[in-house]
C-alpha cells in the first residue's frame, strides 16, 4: 500500500503559504517558538520538501541550506508516527547525495535524537539551548549513489 501523502521538493517562492502554515502551527502554536525565531532570510535560499495528504492538505516540512544543514522538520501532530517526518528527512537527503553533498547536519531537538539516529546521524558536542528548546547537533556522512 502506498502512503496516503506525497513529498515534494519545492522552491520558498512556490511553496510559501503552506510551509509557513505548517511551520506556524508546530513552532509557533504548538511549540511556542517567537514568530522572529521562526521567521529568517535564510528560507529563500534553501531547498524546501513539503508534504501534502492524498486530500492535498499540508502536513509537514523541512529545509535544506546549500551547506547541507536540515532544519525546520515539521510534522502536524494528527500525521506523526506515520512516516511523515522519514519521508522528509529522505527526500532531502536523496537531494543532498544527488548534489554530492559530503555530509549533512542537523541541530536536533532533544526528543527527536532517536529518530536521526535511525538515519545513522551521530551527536557530535554537547546540548545547547535554541528557542528555549534543548537540542544537539548531529551530522551525517553521505555516500554517493
Amino acid at each position: 500500500m502506498s502512503n496516503p501523502f506525497s513529498v515534494s521538493l519545492v522552491s520558498w517562492h512556490d511553496g510559501e503559504p503552506l510551509l509557513k502554515s505548517i511551520r506556524e502551527q508546530v513552532f509557533i502554536r504548538e511549540q511556542g517558538i517567537p514568530a522572529e525565531l521562526e521567521w529568517d532570510e535564510q528560507d529563500q535560499h534553501c531547498r524546501h520538501a513539503l508534504v501534502l495528504s492524498a486530500q492535498g492538505a499540508a502536513i509537514g516540512c523541512g529545509r535544506l541550506f546549500e551547506n547541507g544543514h536540515i532544519g525546520r522538520i515539521a510534522v502536524l501532530p494528527k500525521w506523526r508516527k506515520q512516516k511523515v517526518g522519514t519521508a522528509i528527512v529522505e527526500a532531502l537527503l536523496d537531494y543532498a547525495r544527488s548534489h554530492d553533498y559530503p555530509q549533512v547536519d542537523v541541530d536536533a531537538q532533544a526528543y527527536a535524537v532517536p529518530f536521526y539516529h535511525g538515519f545513522e546521524f551521530i551527536e557530535e558536542g554537547t546540548v545547547f539551548q535554541d528557542a528555549g528548546l534543548p537540542h544537539i547537533k548531529m551530522h551525517l556522512k553521505l555516500l554517493p549513489r
